[in-house]
């Protein structure tokens, strides 16, 4: 009899998990009787449960990198886990978690009565990391451009975006705050450009520095001051030039010029037939 059940019947039956335990073997005859006890085991293949080992792990960057799985069976089966995939190294030997730990697992738990086989998934959570933005078209802004600053983090769980920026009232950010855009840039848009991605596990930030370029209105106001002072020469000039050219040319007698109160020039020249008189006069 099973120690403390009811006695079983004689014969033979397809042994079972359920058999291992304690009996009691008592011989009896007329002159007495004899007691022995039995401790039965039952050996059995190995099964590998979702108790034991589940088939979904999430673990942490930086944490100890450990797959616990567990298995039944006897004898005790071992348990042995190899990363899954097309060609992929191995995860690296290292006592903590990276990112290159994640991926699926086969775990195999092996005893002299067979295997069982369980495959596991591994996540593997980390904080922002590579934080980088970007400027469209260009960091160097024209006065009166639009332009767009992009955020980008990697990060599990997907970080969220927050800005440190220069203030405006020309601002639009997207609806997942990663990126921000500005429509007709004016000089309160220059300055730094700070996005931080931030998760469960921490936070990054990145920084860009945006310089909105008003040579071109500074160039057109050169253009209009120069041209202002262009059109003041040339009304000086013009004015000079009305005025040298008020006097009519033409033959007039050289000694009644000489001592004409009319006249505006006279030029004196040499030349090889004599002295050449040339003669301006101002209009009568």
């Amino acid at each position: 009899a099973r120690d403390g059940g009811a006695t079983r019947a004689r014969g033979s039956r397809a042994v079972s998990r359920a058999d291992a335990g304690r009996y009691v073997c008592r011989a009896t005859n007329k002159h007495g009787s004899a007691v022995r006890s039995v401790v039965v085991t039952v050996e059995y293949e190995p099964s590998i449960g979702e108790t034991g080992c589940p088939a979904q792990r999430l673990w942490v960057e930086g944490t100890p990198a450990e797959l616990a799985c567990a298995a039944s069976g006897n004898p005790p089966p071992r348990v042995a886990c190899a990363k899954l995939g097309d060609g992929q190294d191995p995860p690296p030997a290292s006592p903590n978690v990276t990112r290159a730990h994640a991926g699926t697992y086969q775990c195999r738990a092996t005893n002299t009565h067979g295997s069982a086989l369980r495959n596991v998934t591994v996540a593997v959570e980390y904080s922002p990391a590579a934080v980088s933005l970007r400027v469209l078209p260009s960091a160097n802004v024209s006065r009166g451009a639009s332009f767009s600053v992009e955020c980008r983090a990697e990060g599990l769980p997907t970080p969220t975006y927050g800005w440190a920026l220069p203030p405006a009232n020309n601002l639009r950010f997207a609806a997942d705050n990663r990126s921000v855009a500005v429509a007709g840039a004016a000089a309160a848009n220059r300055g730094l450009y700070t996005c931080t991605a931030t998760n469960r596990h921490g936070r990054r930030a990145g920084s860009v520095m945006v310089r909105v370029d008003e040579s071109r209105l500074a160039l057109v106001a050169s253009l209009g001051s120069l041209g202002a002072v262009t059109a003041v020469g040339l009304a000086a000039a013009g004015g000079y030039y009305l005025k040298s050219t008020a006097c009519k040319k033409g033959e007039y007698n050289v000694r009644d010029a000489e001592g004409s109160s009319e006249a505006a020039c006279l030029h004196r020249q040499r030349h090889d037939r004599g002295e050449i008189y040339g003669i301006q006069l101002t209009q009568p």
